[in-house]
């Protein structure tokens, strides 16, 4: 068993399956060590498994609507395709997906994963109920309105608080998108024209490879008439964000409306390759720092081209998610897919961060940084009370791995079975 990317190696963990959740309660209880994975989406370390890992694919799959309380809660396990598909047959829509629907629900609220949009939060900032297994096998169920403090510091929790069963999502009426893409446009504009740039759609990227253009994909909400910037033209054919790539896998362009879960994210359910040919990493900034951002990764842009397929920026909105990369402030995202190549990759990526570590990076969790972990743990407020509530909640440190236990070290507990 291996990450998506190939680069990470399961060794001799051993694997379990659960089909229903009491069986899930046992295996922990049973297991010295246990992480949980999902479609294993994740470049970095904090996927790396301890001693038994445990796939949540196999248990049942809900999709349980409430339409009075506006929430949807569903099966960890389930990728955000199927939740979309389900909620958009009953009527209803999630406010915002990641660029790749095939992806967990459960591992992507737990790394801060995110789409784009000025008025969106994170995928985990739609989270309003969590139920989880704790290291004894008990079900812990907590709550937005009932567990306030506790529960923005369980969320976004690089899996080390337990086993996550089932998670409660905020939703709302469904809607269409019509999505449209702009090229040719000259890079410098859109820090100049940030607001206009990033306020222009719903949700917005810019693609570029930090050199000479960029090329700005508008999803707009077809019930929210936004004005398209005057920068570049308007695509009239269909476009794969990495330049020169096949535009078959994604999602519908040419500004053609369809439902919301067909527009959002930028590829097709079904269609991403088994195992990814690049390697990734990802950096939030305060939304302040976009233009100093830009003036450095376009100074970079010579030494980023030999390894760099393509480069993305998006907006998140804020949020109070103790470990959340848009904790407390609205943020510019800096998205780089690599080739995979880690050698050449690694010293790019220390570059990159030598740029924009000095305004206040924040790097993605499932991605790929040089940062140690106290230069990580810096940029969060919350994180001495984040340490403190995973030793409440799991004081043995059974759902920690190497990268969790370097940023969260469990004290008077000597380090057990590390794992692979």
């Amino acid at each position: 068993m291996r990450n998506w990317a190939g680069t990470i190696d399961f060794g001799a963990a051993r694997i379990v399956r659960p089909e229903t959740v009491d069986a899930l309660r046992r295996a922990v209880a049973e297991s010295e060590r246990v992480r949980a994975t999902g479609t294993c989406h994740s470049f970095s370390g904090v996927l790396s498994p301890a001693s038994t890992v445990v796939r949540l694919d196999g248990l049942p799959r809900t999709v349980d609507v409430d339409p009075d309380a506006r929430t949807v809660t569903v099966s960890a396990g389930l990728r955000y395709a199927e939740v979309a598909d389900a909620l958009h047959r009953e009527g209803f829509a999630l406010a915002n997906l990641a660029s790749l629907p095939d992806i967990t629900v459960a591992g992507a609220v737990a790394t801060g994963t995110h789409g784009s949009g000025d008025t969106v939060g994170s995928l985990a900032a739609a989270v309003t109920g969590l139920e989880l297994v704790g290291p004894d096998g008990d079900l812990v169920r907590l709550r937005r309105d009932v567990d306030r403090d506790t529960f923005s510091g369980s969320v976004v929790s690089l899996g080390a608080l337990g086993v996550i069963v089932r998670v409660t999502l905020e939703i709302e009426p469904s809607f269409e998108v019509a999505q449209s893409v702009r090229v040719g446009v000259p890079l410098e504009a859109v820090p100049d024209r940030f607001d206009e740039v990033f306020g222009a759609a719903y949700s917005v990227s810019v693609f570029t490879t930090w050199q000479g253009e960029a090329n700005l994909w508008l999803k707009r909400r077809t019930d929210r008439p936004a004005p398209e910037p005057a920068l570049g033209t308007r695509a009239d054919a269909p476009l794969n964000p990495v330049p020169g790539t096949d535009p078959a896998p994604c999602t519908a362009q040419l500004g053609v409306p369809g439902p919301w879960h067909e527009r959002l994210p930028h590829i097709r359910t079904g269609t991403a390759p088994l195992l990814g040919d690049e390697l990734q990493s990802e950096y939030f900034l305060p939304r302040s720092a976009a233009p100093a951002a830009f003036a450095a990764l376009r100074g970079l842009g010579g030494a980023l081209a030999p390894v760099l397929q393509v480069g993305e920026v998006r907006t998140v909105r804020g949020d109070d998610l103790w470990l959340s990369p848009a904790y407390g402030q609205d943020s510019v995202a800096f998205h780089f897919t690599w080739v995979k190549d880690p050698d050449r990759v690694a010293p790019v990526i220390a570059a990159v961060e030598e740029a924009l570590v000095p305004l206040g990076a924040r790097p993605h969790w499932a991605k790929l940084t040089a940062m140690p972990a106290p230069a990580i743990l810096a940029r969060y407020p919350r994180a001495a009370d984040f340490g403190e509530l995973r030793h409440k909640a799991d004081p043995g440190g059974k759902f920690g791995n190497d990268v969790v236990d370097a940023l969260f070290p469990q004290r008077d507990h000597p380090q057990r079975d590390r794992g692979a």
